[in-house]
């Protein structure tokens, strides 16, 4: 990939040179992190890029080209290919979700039990919507919360978006005979939703969500890594997946030669299971930053665009405020939340730099990207530590990255 000139895109190149050098003396020389990949974009067109470290515990080195698993940075792709399908008037945002679920039509809230006993009758649940689900809003959770005797549930039964699930159907069952954490529209709780929004996709378009994806949105943008599983003449690329250890090195969590990413999965996880690379990555985002288009192939309209990263959330709330548990840390004082984004409301609550109106998400392994419509920047992250929350790799870059725009836009 051919690098713009970072000055006539008005960074300073000294500048972004700090990122490369922050990053291997504090992640990659320390040993914190395996491998990384950044990418640095303005108006699309990519500024800077750094790779470094390896990509296996054998030594094989991080590249441009290395395939990771990027995780709930699935999430914003589903989020887009419903909304392309309320573009089309095939669904909308207020629409029930028994509408194309029906499965969920006795849903109830908590009402007690769990665990060692049944869970009690559930009581009267109002009516979720498509919004509830695109926005985390609809009472479901995840299993990896470790909360409540809900997510216990979820945990038995697998639930968190495993690619060993027997497929939409089992998935969708086996959801509807547990209780929801709490009313839809009640609260804000990190879940599956994205999941169900998933079988939601394939549904109404009569396609599986990763054939979807694949000709609406990875084909016209050029994506060609980026999938639900690592075919085989491209697993010499898969990176191995290590988890932190407190006082040691990273170990290693799910080895690339053995990883059940090289199989087609029963269940296409809409939340959580596909794998890309930072090139791919990249442009998505250039067609967010775009308004909705890329290489004169139009995904949505601006205007989608601009709905999906508004804060939905109650009240105008930040997630501090109305998160269960997952995203309600200090850090996140002045982030909102909208239509499968994470969004900036104010930075200066946020402690960090950037612009009002950016949106963001990252995955499980540590990946992130933002995309700041103001200044018209991107970024894409790519490294493979689970979980994501250890180090304040995120704020970091944005810093970083803010440091160097000499010329700002706002």
């Amino acid at each position: 990939m051919e690098l713009a000139d970072a000055q006539t895109l008005g960074f300073e190149s000294d500048r972004l040179g700090r990122i490369g050098a922050f990053l291997d003396e504090h992640y990659i020389a320390s040993g914190r992190l395996p491998g990384i990949d950044v990418l640095v974009a303005r108006d699309g067109e990519a500024v800077y890029r750094h790779t470094a470290g390896r990509a296996r515990e054998d030594g094989t080195p991080m590249t441009v080209d290395t395939i990771c698993r990027i995780a709930s940075m699935t999430k914003p792709l589903t989020s887009v290919a419903f909304m392309m399908l309320v573009e089309e008037g095939k669904i909308a945002l207020d629409d029930p979700v028994t509408k194309v679920i029906p499965e969920f039509a006795n849903l109830g809230v908590y009402a007690g039990g769990g665990g060692e006993v049944d869970f009690f009758p559930a009581r009267p649940a109002p009516v979720m919507r498509m919004v509830d689900l695109i926005t985390h809003q609809s009472g479901l959770t995840y299993g990896i919360q470790n909360r409540t005797n809900v997510d216990a549930a979820y945990r038995k039964s697998r639930l968190d978006g495993h690619a060993s699930l027997p497929g939409n159907d089992h998935f969708i069952e086996e959801l509807a005979k547990l209780p929801l954490e709490f009313a839809p529209g009640e609260a804000w709780n990190y879940s599956v939703g994205t999941d169900v929004l998933g079988v939601v996709v394939a549904r109404v378009s009569g396609m599986s969500l990763g054939e979807f994806l694949k000709t609406r949105i990875f084909d016209p943008l050029g994506m060609v890594d980026t999938g639900f599983h690592c075919p085989d003449d491209k697993a010499h690329r898969l990176a191995d997946a290590w988890t932190y250890q407190a006082g040691q090195p990273p170990q290693l969590f799910d080895p690339a030669e053995k990883s059940g990413t090289r199989r087609v999965p029963r269940f296409e996880s809409g939340g959580g299971g596909l794998l890309s690379t930072t090139a791919d990555y990249h442009r998505f985002c250039r067609m967010l930053v775009n308004g909705g288009a890329a290489d004169g192939r139009r995904i949505l309209s601006p205007k989608t665009l601009q709905l999906m990263t508004a804060n939905h959330l109650p009240g105008g709330a930040d997630l501090t405020q109305v998160s269960k548990a997952l995203f309600s840390e200090a850090y996140n004082a002045g982030a909102g939340f909208g239509l499968g984004f994470g969004m900036t409301i104010d930075p200066a609550r946020a402690l960090v730099p950037g612009s009002a109106g950016e949106f963001y998400w990252g995955g499980i392994f540590s990946t992130a990207f933002f995309v700041d419509p103001v200044e018209k920047l991107h970024m894409v992250f790519m490294t493979q530590l689970y979980p994501s929350f250890i180090y304040p790799i995120r704020r970091q870059l944005k810093t970083l990255i803010y440091s160097a725009l000499a010329t700002s836009r706002a």
